[in-house]
């Protein structure tokens, strides 16, 4: 025989497990808080844009297939800069405490579709650190593809600036915070439809005729013990009263 949960018995169970979901929901957010604000360490992003393109002449302002190789050109070049030969030189240069792994993770380079531009994207925990990588590797890069692939058709658009008030990329404490809310709050309700699932004692009438399908003939009902002393007290009274008219 399936059995059916009304919705009203859901609720039901909501209001009863109210404080528990309550808890969970707030310890997860609150812990979230704490460890964005006090334990990770902000990272900060300084860029730099690149142009591929190729020397024209006056003659020949506008070619598709010179335009289509540099588009080409760009992906391979953005598979280049992040490679050992630039930035062995970078961390040289710069006497950077990284190795070339550790530093290929804090480059990111990114291109739009079409486009002979990419940037170089660099995260660092200090802001000024981050612009004078991304400024030396397209230094670097610019000058060692010459060597590398025999071209000169790099030219930096834009350097990596620090900007005053610069606002730390990451963590960002009120996404995390809202984040570990709705987990928390699921997280919650979902441990209190399981607390009642597994609950398998029978706590009323209704139970008993739904898991024992038998009718309920009577019920007990719960006795305080304020009113046992007050029923004792009046048998006493009584008694005490019995034995004076007996007397």
């Amino acid at each position: 025989m399936e059995e059916t949960i009304s919705l009203r018995e859901l609720f039901e169970t909501l209001r009863k497990r109210l404080m528990l979901i309550v808890l969970i929901t707030a310890l997860a957010t609150i812990v979230s808080g704490v460890v964005s604000y006090f334990f990770l360490t902000p990272i900060y992003q300084a860029s730099t844009q690149i142009l591929v393109n190729q020397a024209k002449s006056e003659q020949q302002l506008y070619n598709f297939n010179e335009v289509q190789t540099n588009l080409q050109l760009v992906n391979t070049y953005s598979v280049i800069i992040k490679s050992p030969a630039i930035l062995e030189k970078v961390i040289k240069e710069l006497d950077l405490d990284s190795s070339v792994d550790e530093l290929n993770e804090q480059i990111q380079v990114s291109s739009e579709k079409d486009s002979q531009v990419f940037s170089v994207i660099v995260d660092d925990p200090d802001p000024a650190m981050a612009a004078k990588i991304a400024n030396k590797t397209a230094d670097v890069f610019k000058n060692e593809i010459v060597k590398i692939m025999k071209v000169d058709n790099v030219t930096i658009l834009s350097k990596a600036e620090v900007k005053e008030n610069q606002e730390p990329v990451k963590p960002k404490p009120l996404l995390n915070m809202a984040i570990a809310f709705v987990v928390g709050l699921m997280t919650g309700v979902g441990l209190a439809f399981l607390l009642e699932y597994l609950d398998n004692t029978l706590k009323t009438e209704i139970d008993i005729e739904q898991h024992l399908g038998l009718p309920v003939l009577g019920s007990v009902s719960v006795i305080s013990s304020q009113k046992t002393k007050k029923a004792k007290m009046g048998m006493s009274v009584q008694k005490t009263r019995g034995e004076t008219v007996g007397h």
